[in-house]
């Protein structure tokens, strides 16, 4: 797998570390985020939009990512648009 780590967000402390990597092999971002509560997770789980089932499917999360963050997203979008197989 080829992935390249873009940041960390520096706001956060040593405890928690919303992150951004690119994974040029899948041409994926990968992000760790922060749990939402669980009235935000219910939220989207509600949420119906057209061709898109109502709930979150297995395998798949909702996540936080603060706007200090944006940045490491679109640098992350760089790496992968450098490496489009």
């Amino acid at each position: 797998m080829a992935l390249v780590f873009v940041g960390i967000d520096p706001d956060t402390g040593d405890m928690h570390s919303p992150t951004v990597w690119a994974d040029v092999e899948h041409q994926e971002l990968v992000l760790q985020g922060w749990k939402p509560s669980p009235e935000l997770e219910a939220e989207c789980a509600a949420t119906e939009l057209p061709g898109h089932a109502k709930g979150i499917p297995e395998g798949e999360a909702v996540i936080r990512i603060p706007a200090r963050a944006l940045h490491m997203i679109r640098e992350a979008c760089d790496v992968l648009d450098a490496h489009v197989q």
